[in-house]
């Protein structure tokens, strides 16, 4: 490789560590480097040369500024392509419900259940063929759950009072 022009490696501290970084360096161009040097030592520990590797990190930010406009979205959700998707409207309802409380699904309570399976009743989620078993997967929770617990929103008086499509 290139000389290092840093010197003599004769003045080099042998208490001094034989590898630095990453640290950053700029090239001419702009560009930015993450750099890691290492001081190569002989049998007798003697200090003979300095290793670098040098990473361009322009592909890489270019990449997580790709992957930062895909999670953050700047513009609305198209309503007209969803607006009649059931299954999206569970995802927005569940979803929701996670965010809100900051609860994994694997940590919901039985009144957490209810209070899902109560707003996609509202939002009409139930009226459609089929839904309870896609309910059931959001939620991870059986079919058999999620009947028994749809059948108990029905018993009560400010739960749902519609039919549900097996």
């Amino acid at each position: 490789g290139d000389p290092s022009l840093l010197g003599e490696l004769d003045g080099i501290d042998p208490s001094a560590p034989d590898v630095y970084g990453p640290y950053e360096k700029l090239l001419p161009d702009g560009r930015r480097l993450s750099s890691v040097s290492a001081v190569l030592r002989d049998e007798a520990g003697k200090p003979t040369a300095v290793l670098c590797v040098n990473l361009d990190r322009g592909p890489l930010e270019q990449a997580a500024a790709l992957l930062a406009g895909f999670a953050a979205p700047t513009a609305p959700r198209p309503e007209p392509l969803f607006e009649r998707d059931w299954t999206e409207r569970i995802n927005d309802v569940v979803g929701g419900y996670v965010r809100d409380r900051g609860r994994p699904l694997e940590r919901f309570t039985r009144e957490d259940r209810l209070a899902v399976l109560t707003e996609l009743d509202r939002a009409g989620v139930f009226a459609v063929r089929r839904a309870v078993p896609v309910v059931a997967t959001a939620l991870r929770i059986s079919r058999s759950t999620a009947y028994s617990l749809l059948a108990e929103l029905k018993q009560h008086p400010a739960g749902p009072a519609k039919e549900y499509h097996q």
